[in-house]
């Protein structure tokens, strides 16, 4: 077995993937409104604040204000699980998809890079979400799949209304729309999810005088949440491997090269509450890649933007060169809750180590 020192060695040396310390994060976090996705306030709170049509709660997950929606009702209906780790919810680890939805939003990600409609444009339809995007149809697998996990799990309790997720123009038979439907379709990722949502619901939350007794662990909920994380980007990878040709190629190489990153994020159980991803997420590209921009050399990027556009290129790179074996290396040092710790340890320092600029990067 590879000893953890020779793999976080291996890694400093192939890849800085991370933004600095938290220390250093809470400098650049935005106060106020900008901490949530755009439009937050205005997204549906629950379920019911849907339309109900024939019975059924019926959802439109191609309009960027529902498809918000559909992470709140999930971030409201599981906010009693994380109570301990953050006033008004902040603690609560799946924060970290909406806010990705949202970066993706405001960037300009999940309009129609085709350029064939006005979807997702400021003279068009802006809330549109296009199933041309690529960053789009990829979100869709970390948005609905979870949702209905969750459904079926019986976060949400006993609905009054079965839920039905509309589909796109195109593309139909490259989504499921209902619990069953998705079952059907992919029940290994529906138990994914299923299994995560489980877990909250199996946790006990008991008053003990003036202390309250909770059988959570959180390490626990981000290893379910994070394997559950994993399947929905590995089954969409290559179902939508062909949408890439609509984007430059730095975008298109930065996506698949972020799809690859999140496998070592997600190795350390890395927390995804709203102040820890808010500070991550200020480090990723504020912008669509175009052609032309060639990293560390983008001059409307900060620099620590740039510097994690090259490592995830780098690391993605080195992980297809070892045919995955970087991969695999790293998450069998992230194996026990201790290597974990150092893993966490090691991607929230990389951009202030030193030694980052002795190789290189």
């Amino acid at each position: 077995m590879w000893p953890c020192l020779g793999i976080y060695t291996l890694f400093i040396v192939t890849i800085t993937l991370s933004p600095v310390t938290a220390a250093a994060w809470s400098e650049n976090k935005v106060p106020g409104e900008d901490e949530y996705p755009p439009l937050w306030d205005l997204a549906p709170k629950n379920l019911l604040d849907f339309p109900v049509k024939d019975n059924k709660i019926v959802i439109n997950v191609w309009n960027y204000q529902e498809r918000l929606g559909v992470y709140k009702s999930l971030l409201n209906s599981s906010a009693e699980y994380f109570s301990a780790f953050g006033l008004q919810n902040t603690g609560n680890i799946l924060w970290g998809l909406p806010l990705q939805h949202g970066w993706q939003f405001r960037t300009g990600r999940l309009a129609d890079p085709s350029g064939a409609t006005s979807c997702g444009y400021e003279h068009g339809d802006l809330l549109c979400l296009s199933v041309r995007s690529w960053w789009s149809c990829m979100n869709y697998y970390l948005a609905v799949i979870p949702f209905l996990g969750a459904v079926e799990a019986g976060l949400f309790g006993q609905l009054p209304f079965e839920v039905e997720i509309l589909p796109p123009e195109e593309r139909k038979d490259d989504f499921c729309y209902s619990v069953a439907d998705c079952r059907s379709r992919m029940p290994k990722l529906m138990d994914d999810w299923k299994a995560f949502f489980e877990y909250l619901l199996s946790t006990e939350h008991k008053a003990v005088s003036s202390a309250t007794f909770s059988s959570f662990k959180l390490d626990d909920a981000l290893g379910l949440m994070w394997k559950a994380h994993v399947s929905s980007i590995a089954y969409a990878l290559p179902k939508f491997q062909d949408s890439l040709k609509y984007l430059s190629d730095p975008e298109a190489n930065f996506g698949e090269g972020w799809s690859n990153a999140v496998d070592f994020i997600a190795a350390t159980h890395f927390p995804t509450d709203l102040p820890t991803t808010n500070n991550f997420q200020a480090f990723l590209p504020p912008r669509m890649l175009v052609e032309g921009d060639v990293p560390p050399s983008i001059s409307d990027f900060s620099p620590r933007q740039n510097k994690v556009l090259v490592s995830v290129r780098a690391l993605h790179k080195a992980n297809k060169l070892t045919g995955g074996l970087l991969l695999k290396l790293w998450q069998k040092a992230m194996s026990n809750e201790a290597g974990r710790k150092m893993g966490r340890e090691l991607l929230e320092s990389l951009t202030l180590s030193q030694q980052l600029d002795l190789v290189g990067i």
